[in-house]
């Protein structure tokens, strides 16, 4: 992966500019720093949204291939016990 930084436009309308404007100064940062800063954790945010949803699709057809799974209440029990300090080891998938 290349470490060079690449420059790109983005066109922001009056309003949405004199707020960055304004909340630059207020942080006596550049607003170009908040727009990296905005940015990254955006990225950052929808990778992990992204992973999430793989997870669960792959979780899914898990279960369809499989019928493996865990009921709600078993599921809520060991969460309880997690909840009081307990150390517990998760329930077991069954059919």
């Amino acid at each position: 992966m290349s470490t060079a930084n690449h420059r790109i436009t983005l066109h922001l309308d009056a309003e949405m500019n004199g707020r960055l404007e304004r909340l630059a100064d207020v942080q006596q940062r550049p607003a170009s720093g908040l727009m990296h800063e905005a940015i990254s954790q955006y990225v950052e945010r929808e990778e992990k949204r992204e992973t999430f949803r793989q997870d669960a699709l792959q979780a899914w057809e898990d279960f369809r291939s499989s019928g493996l799974h865990v009921s709600a209440e078993e599921a809520d029990a060991w969460l309880a016990e997690l909840e009081q300090g307990k150390d517990s080891e998760p329930p077991v998938c069954h059919v």
